[in-house]
């Protein structure tokens, strides 16, 4: 498309008006200079006679007209007729005012100026880690400059299962169409559209499965019309590390000067920096649904709640592609008491989180079976402590890839993970509770009306040390008061000292639970809102209350 007109380089741009029906009502200057056409010889003639004459270009511009007529700005690649050598980027834009009158704006889109042009394409492509918006720069930087249509395609088993193809990959491959775009000239031609996000299975002949079986690219011209409307094609392999990601496809109009060798070093470039960034914005978005997986996964499933009993839970991952080691459950037990859980394993990434599932699923486990707060860590510290990280390094890397750059994840060759738990269970008749903790945070208890006590625990070690022993205490919670579970990361950040973060979310549970009818779960979404403004990592905070 043409620069944005608000650009201060205008340079090389012609303008001329026309009326509603076509003809040429003002000629500018630079049209004469770009053109050749003196303004008494285009005035007051349809422009399909001074410079749209060749094949379907009337029929352009009866669809350009079209779309001004109905408010809309349009524009083409056009090339042919008496235009002149090389190919002109069109821009039609309704004029205010009476009378419907059309404005105009033409460059020169060919030949382009390729070391300006691929410079700035190359600078561009990747700055998002988005896949599709990638694959968009990449089809943006083609058209016009390069081509008239282009399409970029990524294999699909590459999406789906994360297979890497070899250098070479085989016919009959099945892509996905990650963008496409067309010239106005194309589009007009054959009113056919390319919807991203369409998958194809290649033919053995066609120029996409032959580029990406040979890793080479395969020009083609002056053979069958395709369905974009082209009689030249280009197809560039998409190769990144050594293998095959996908292809991209270039296409030129009969009007235009067919692909020749001296455009495939242009091509190259531009398909060598598409792979580049379409792989990591695949590995990006990998990294990204792993952890969305992972993260939902591990939330708690619909609670039974004994009766008399509220309780309300919130999660904040530290991003939307890492997943951290904050875990959190509810288990209802037999003799109508519910056991609550919050554990944090050590790091960030697929290994911490391949600790907190064993150990997740583990107390859920044994909370079912009844047994006494104290009995389950130690089974957990035991667990913790005979698993092998390195194991789980190995295991959780096959699985997830490579670790997204800047996320902590747990040193391999450490004899075993890390995890701080706490565990209560809690009687809603006003009976005798009990809570224990391994190596974590102190639970604070809010009292009806709003007051704030933090519970004084044996602060025990964290699982995975072979303690072997954790000291239970016994407390009552009062009817109305709401006992509260926490990770560090929502008290503790490297620019917050953990008692400033204790201190905030005494005052903020107190602000959001002082009210008697306040609900647990606005609660929730109101003091970790407040306190995650300064929060480097999970947020798990659950709350539970005995009804009056």
């Amino acid at each position: 498309m043409l620069p944005q007109r608000r650009e201060p380089d205008l340079a090389g741009l012609a303008a001329f008006t026309l009326d509603p029906g076509g003809r040429i009502v003002s000629w500018s200057v630079t049209a004469t200079a770009l053109f050749g056409h003196q303004a008494h010889a285009a005035i007051g003639h349809d422009v399909c006679d001074v410079l749209m004459t060749g094949p379907g270009q009337r029929e352009l511009v009866g669809h350009a007209l079209a779309e001004v007529a109905a408010g809309r700005v349009w524009a083409a690649t056009v090339a042919g007729g008496s235009l002149g050598e090389g190919r002109f980027a069109f821009r039609w834009e309704p004029l205010a005012g009476p009378g419907g009158a059309v404005l105009v704006v033409v460059q020169r889109a060919w030949p382009q100026r390729a070391p300006n042009w691929l410079s700035e394409a190359t600078a561009r492509i990747g700055s998002s880690l988005d896949l599709a918006e990638t694959a968009a720069e990449v089809a943006d930087a083609a058209v016009p400059w390069f081509g008239d249509a282009v399409a970029i395609y990524v294999i699909e088993r590459l999406l789906a299962a994360d297979e890497l193809a070899s250098p070479q990959t085989g016919p009959g491959a099945t892509v996905r169409r990650l963008a496409a775009r067309l010239s106005g000239q194309v589009e007009v031609g054959t009113g056919t559209a390319l919807p991203a996000g369409e998958v194809v299975v290649l033919g053995a002949d066609s120029l996409r499965s032959q580029a990406m079986a040979t890793g080479k690219p395969v020009l083609s011209s002056g053979g069958q019309k395709a369905a974009a409307g082209c009689t030249s094609f280009l197809a560039m392999p998409l190769i990144a590390r050594g293998a095959v990601v996908g292809c991209a496809v270039f296409g030129r109009a009969p009007a235009s000067p067919a692909f020749n060798p001296g455009d495939v070093a242009l091509a190259d470039a531009l398909a060598a920096r598409a792979a580049v960034g379409i792989d990591n914005a695949r590995l990006y978005d990998r990294e990204r649904r792993t952890a969305l997986a992972l993260q939902r996964g591990l939330l708690p499933g619909q609670p039974d709640i004994p009766a008399g009993m509220e309780v309300a839970h919130a999660y904040l991952p530290v991003g939307d592609h890492v997943v951290g080691g904050d875990w959190h459950d509810i288990v209802r037990l037999p003799d109508g008491r519910a056991a609550l859980i919050v554990g944090d394993a050590m790091g960030h990434g697929p290994e911490a989180a391949a600790v907190m599932v064993q150990l997740r699923t583990a107390a859920h486990t044994l909370a079912e079976l009844g047994l006494p707060p104290g009995q389950v860590l130690r089974k957990l510290d035991a667990m913790a402590a005979a698993m092998d990280t390195a194991a789980l390094d190995t295991a959780a890397t096959d699985t997830a890839g490579t670790d997204t750059a800047g996320t902590d994840t747990m040193a391999a060759g450490t004899a075993a993970p890390f995890a701080t738990c706490v565990y209560a269970v809690i009687d809603p008749s006003g009976g005798a509770s009990e809570i224990v903790q391994a190596g974590h945070l102190p639970p604070v208890v809010v009292l009806p009306g709003g007051a704030t006590e933090v519970l004084d625990l044996p602060p025990g070690l964290p699982l995975g040390l072979g303690a072997g022993f954790f000291q239970v205490t016994r407390f009552r919670l009062t009817p109305g008061a709401t006992l509260a579970l926490y990770t560090d990361g929502l008290v503790e950040s490297r620019t917050r000292p953990i008692d400033d973060g204790l201190a905030a979310l005494r005052g903020a549970l107190s602000s959001a639970l002082a009210d008697p009818a306040s609900t647990l779960d606005g609660a929730c979404r109101t003091v970790t809102q407040l306190l995650c403004e300064h929060g480097e990592d999970d947020i798990t905070l659950m709350l539970a209350r005995t009804r009056r």
